[in-house]
C-alpha cells in the first residue's frame, strides 16, 4: 500500500506542487494585508511555477491577469494593456523574416557558407558551425537556429564516422556485424535527427511533437553509452566539441542583437515602461556593445571546448595546408555536395536577403546618436518611429511580394501559416506576463519595498554589486526559462541600481546578457534539449563544459561594462531619466 501511496504521489507530483505551493504562500497577503505584500505573493507563486514548470510557462504568465484584479492592485483592463506592447510589434516582423528565410532555404546557404570558409579540420570545423549557428541566432529565435544548423552537422558527422570505419577497413581490421543494440540505437539516433529537421526536410510520414525537445532528450540520454561505445574516438571527440558548440552558439549568438533573443527585448520593453525619458538604447548602440561581447566570449568558448574534447586537433590550427585526412576530406564533400545542392541562388533568396539587408541597416541608422538619422525626417514626432516600425513594415513586405512571376498563379512571399510557424506565440504570452508583473511592482510600491530591503548592498562598490547580481541570475537561469528568469529580477534590480546611485543599465544589461548564459544543463534551454536529442555527448559532458562557457560569458560581460560600454551608454554617470532622488540610498 505504501509503495502505491508513493508511486501515486510521485506520478502527481506536479499536481501536489500546485496545490500546495499558494497556500504557503498565503500568509503574505492575508497577514500583511497591503498591496506589496499582495504583489509579494504573485510573484513569489510566479517565480515557483515558472522555475518548476509544472504548468505552461505562457499558462503561468496569466496570473497577473487573474490575481492582479483580485488582490485590487491593477484593474483587468491595465493588466490587460500590460500585456501587448511595440515589443510584439517587433517580435511578428522579425517572425516574417525568419519564415521567409525558413521557407526559401538562406539559412542553409549561410551556414554552409560560414562552415566552408573555417576549414575541415576538426577545430576549425567546430568553429565554423558555431559561427554559423551563431550569425543565424542573431535575427531568429535561439532555437530555430539550432533547428537549422543541427541536421547539417549531423550530415558531417555521419559522414566523417564513416570515413574513419572506412580507414579501419582499409588497415586490414575486419568490421565486426553490428550487435542488435547498437543497431537500435541507430535507429534512435536517426529518428532523432528526423524529428528536428525542418518541415521541409522530413519525409511526408514523419510528424512533429509539441515536446519532442524533452521526449528525444530522455530517449537519447538512455542511448548515449551506447552510441557513444560504438563509434570511432575521433567521432566521439567531433562530436562533443561540435554539437554542445551550437547549443551554446545559439546563445551566445543570440545577444549581440536586441531581437536576437527573448530577455533583450523583454529589458528593452521594460526599460521604456519603467524609464520612459530614457532613449538611449536601441539597435545599433547594443550591437555596438553586445556584438564584440558575442564574439569574444563565442571564441574564447570555441577555444575552451576544444582544449577540452579535441586538444590533440589545437596544435594543427596553424597549419594552413598539408594533406587532408580521409575523415576531413568526408566532411569537405559533404559540405560541398550541400552547397551545391542549393544551387544558384534564387530571386526569393535574393529579395530575402535584400529585405534583412535593409532591414538592419534601417535600424542602425534610425537614430545613431552621431548623426540625426532617417528618423529626424519625421519632425516633431520623431520618436514615434521605433525599431518595431521597421520590422512591421518590412515583414508586411513578405505578405505582398509575390513570389513568382506572372507566369505562375500569385503566390506570396510567406503564408499565414509559414508565419505561424515562426511566430513564437509561447513566448509572445510569456514576455506579456513579464511586463505585466514589472508594471503590477511599480503600482503596488513593491518596489520601493524591494528598494529599502536592498539599502545594505549600496556600500559594495558598484562593480562588485553587478557581479553579484549577475551571478546569481546566471544560476537561476540554469533552472528556469531565460525569458522568466530576466522577467522576475528586472523589477528587483532596477531599485538596486538606484540604491546604489549607479546608472541602472550598468546592472540591467548585464543581467539581461547573463540569463542567456545557460550552459550546464541540456533542460536549461530548448537548444541545449534539441541538440542533446542527437545523442552526440551526455550531461556530465555539458556540465564539464558549462562551467568554463559561464565563466568566459560572465568575465566578458563584465569587461565589456567596465570598458566600451562606460562611454556608450555613460554608465559611470547617474542619469537624469532615472529619479533624481531615493530617500533610501546610502
Amino acid at each position: 500500500m505504501w509503495r502505491k501511496l508513493r508511486s501515486a504521489a510521485w506520478n502527481y507530483r506536479r499536481a501536489l506542487f500546485i496545490a500546495v505551493t499558494p497556500p504557503l504562500l498565503l500568509p503574505l497577503p492575508l497577514v500583511v494585508a497591503t498591496k506589496e505584500a499582495s504583489c509579494a505573493f504573485v510573484l513569489l507563486l510566479m517565480a515557483a511555477f515558472w522555475t518548476t514548470e509544472v504548468i505552461p510557462l505562457a499558462v503561468t504568465a496569466t496570473l497577473p491577469a487573474v490575481l492582479f484584479p483580485a488582490f485590487g492592485i491593477m484593474t483587468s483592463s491595465q493588466v490587460a494593456t500590460a500585456y501587448f506592447k511595440d515589443f510584439h510589434f517587433l517580435l511578428v516582423g522579425v517572425s516574417c523574416l525568419a519564415a521567409s528565410i525558413r521557407k526559401w532555404g538562406l539559412h542553409r546557404r549561410a551556414a554552409l557558407l560560414l562552415v566552408g570558409a573555417a576549414g575541415v579540420r576538426p577545430a576549425r570545423l567546430t568553429l565554423g558551425f558555431m559561427s554559423g549557428c551563431g550569425f543565424l541566432s542573431m535575427w531568429v529565435h535561439n532555437t530555430s537556429a539550432v533547428a537549422m544548423v543541427m541536421p547539417v552537422a549531423e550530415a558531417v558527422l555521419r559522414q566523417v564516422r564513416r570515413a574513419d570505419e572506412g580507414a579501419e577497413g582499409a588497415e586490414g581490421r575486419p568490421r565486426r556485424a553490428p550487435r542488435p543494440d547498437e543497431m537500435r540505437v541507430e535507429e534512435e539516433n536517426q529518428t532523432l535527427s528526423d524529428d528536428h529537421k525542418l518541415p521541409e526536410e522530413r519525409s511526408p510520414s514523419s510528424s512533429p511533437s509539441s515536446s519532442s525537445a524533452a521526449a528525444a532528450a530522455a530517449a537519447a540520454s538512455n542511448s548515449t553509452q551506447a552510441a557513444c561505445a560504438t563509434a570511432p574516438p575521433t567521432d566521439l571527440t567531433l562530436g562533443k566539441a561540435m554539437c554542445i558548440g551550437v547549443a551554446y552558439a545559439s546563445n551566445i549568438g543570440g545577444i549581440a542583437t536586441l531581437p536576437g533573443t527573448s530577455p533583450n527585448l523583454i529589458f528593452f520593453e521594460y526599460l521604456r515602461q519603467i524609464y520612459p525619458e530614457c532613449n538611449g538604447v536601441n539597435f545599433g548602440k547594443w550591437l555596438a556593445l553586445c556584438l564584440p561581447i558575442s564574439v569574444l566570449t563565442l571564441l574564447l568558448t570555441w577555444a575552451w571546448l576544444c582544449w577540452l574534447f579535441i586538444r590533440s586537433d589545437v596544435r594543427s590550427l596553424r597549419r594552413c595546408g598539408g594533406e587532408l585526412s580521409e575523415r576531413e576530406k568526408a566532411g569537405r564533400k559533404v559540405i560541398r555536395d550541400q552547397y551545391a545542392a542549393l544551387g544558384p541562388m534564387s530571386a526569393q533568396e535574393k529579395f530575402t536577403q535584400a529585405v534583412f539587408f535593409l532591414m538592419v541597416l534601417l535600424w542602425l541608422t534610425r537614430s545613431p546618436g552621431f548623426f540625426p538619422g532617417w528618423a529626424s525626417f519625421f519632425p516633431g514626432h520623431s520618436d514615434y518611429v521605433t525599431d518595431a516600425t521597421v520590422a512591421l513594415v518590412l515583414g508586411i513586405l513578405f505578405f505582398l511580394v509575390p513570389a513568382h512571376g506572372p507566369s505562375r498563379k500569385y503566390e506570396s512571399m510567406i503564408t499565414w501559416e509559414e508565419f505561424q510557424a515562426s511566430m513564437p506565440w509561447k513566448v509572445a504570452l510569456l514576455v506579456g506576463g513579464g511586463f505585466a508583473l514589472a508594471e503590477g511592482t511599480k503600482e503596488s510600491g513593491l518596489s520601493r519595498w524591494v528598494s529599502e530591503l536592498l539599502t545594505p548592498l549600496g556600500h559594495l562598490p558598484p562593480l562588485a554589486a553587478v557581479a553579484v547580481a549577475c551571478v546569481v541570475v546566471t544560476t537561476v537561469t540554469e533552472v528556469a526559462s531565460n525569458a522568466a528568469t530576466i522577467s522576475i529580477f528586472l523589477p528587483i534590480l532596477s531599485p538596486l541600481a538606484e540604491v546604489i546611485r549607479v546608472n541602472p543599465l550598468s546592472v540591467l544589461i548585464p543581467a539581461t546578457l547573463c540569463t542567456s548564459f545557460s550552459f550546464l544543463l541540456p533542460a536549461s534551454n530548448p537548444p541545449n534539449a534539441v541538440v542533446f536529442a542527437y545523442g552526440h555527448f551526455s550531461a556530465a559532458d555539458m556540465v564539464k563544459a558549462g562551467l568554463g562557457a559561464n565563466v568566459i560569458g560572465l568575465l566578458a560581460v563584465l569587461l565589456a561594462v567596465g570598458t566600451w560600454g562606460v562611454p556608450l551608454f555613460s554608465l559611470d554617470t547617474y542619469p537624469d531619466w532615472a529619479p533624481p532622488y531615493n530617500a533610501t540610498a546610502p
